[in-house]
């Protein structure tokens, strides 16, 4: 792989320059120990989730079943980037290997669009579960359960493979610092010696069908339970029925809330300073809500995480 400043002066590239949150070697350590606090406290929260569900005999039904899986997706997802960030904050020279920078990209967008997936298998199932409750029980199924959570992991490592290879293989010319906090495709695309407009518009066109049709699946699947909880003859029914499924909706709020604002927007070509605190918010601020929202809105969580610190 090569940089260049011109076409005839050419040197080995060896990595690029991560510049992150910019500041005072006071101010990076303080952000060091404030990302640290929220890295461990989202591993102890999604791991705290998994736990619950695997020794809560209770717990061992599809919907908690998929959650587990969430969570577990959330640990990798946040350990996709943070470890990193942070290993930064403590760096003077902050740069990433071209190999690991793709390697983050390649993870971080893999466990991001299995998490879109995620997102809609889980709506599915509080459709199947509110809108045919007698059915439920023989529609998902353990095998279905199993086969719809293998197919997020593999759709999502596959979604953006080719487009990650292809850009991986593009030479790169002048300045390496990429100003973001990751490895984004925005500013890699920047440092490219020559535009591609194919690649862009393929990313483009991947990223959009990603968030699209899921998130329509998703608002889909949630109009028929609301049009089954109309119907439902009490206000406690109605109450119950909504209860399972408003905490699922709260996280589809805040990841689709911010990823579209990212990559949606008219506006889609925001300073520097606006992409890190968006990327910030859904790759490390909604993975460590999850848990909270999760706990806190539904009754047999509680009360398996009670059970599980002993209290």
């Amino acid at each position: 792989m090569k940089i260049s400043n011109n076409p005839n002066n050419t040197s080995t590239i060896t990595g690029f320059i991560l510049l992150g949150f910019p500041c005072s070697r006071e101010g990076q350590i303080l952000l060091f120990v404030l990302f640290s606090g929220v890295y461990l406290l989202t591993l102890m929260g999604n791991g705290s989730i998994i736990c619950a569900v695997c020794w809560d005999q209770r717990l061992h039904t599809p919907m908690y079943i998929l959650l587990a899986n969430f969570s577990f997706l959330e640990i990798c997802y946040v350990t996709s980037t943070v470890p990193n960030m942070l290993a930064n904050f403590l760096s003077d020279n902050k740069v990433i290997s071209f190999s690991g920078c793709f390697l983050q990209f390649y993870f971080f967008f893999s466990l991001g669009s299995t998490e879109c997936f995620f997102l809609a298998i889980m709506a599915f199932d509080r459709y199947l579960a509110i809108c045919w409750p007698l059915h439920y029980p023989t529609l998902m199924t353990g095998r279905l359960c199993s086969n719809l959570v293998v197919s997020c992991w593999v759709l999502g490592f596959f979604w953006f493979l080719i487009p990650i290879i292809i850009i991986s293989q593009m030479s790169f010319c002048g300045s390496r610092i990429i100003d973001h906090f990751l490895c984004d495709p925005g500013p890699l695309l920047a440092l490219t010696c020559t535009r591609f407009p194919v690649i862009e518009l393929m990313s483009s066109t991947l990223s959009s069908l990603l968030l699209f049709i899921p998130f329509l699946f998703i608002m889909v699947s949630y109009a028929l339970v609301l049009r089954a909880v109309l119907r439902f003859p009490s206000a406690a029914g109605q109450r119950k029925a909504l209860s399972t499924c408003g905490s699922h909706l709260a996280v589809v709020s805040l990841f689709y809330g911010s990823v579209m604002v990212m990559y949606v927007s008219p506006t889609s070509e925001h300073e520097a300073g606006m992409q890190k605190i968006v990327t910030l918010f859904y790759s490390v601020v909604t993975p460590f809500i999850n848990p909270v929202i999760y706990s806190l809105r539904n009754k047999d969580m509680k009360r398996a995480m009670k059970k599980l610190l002993g209290t």
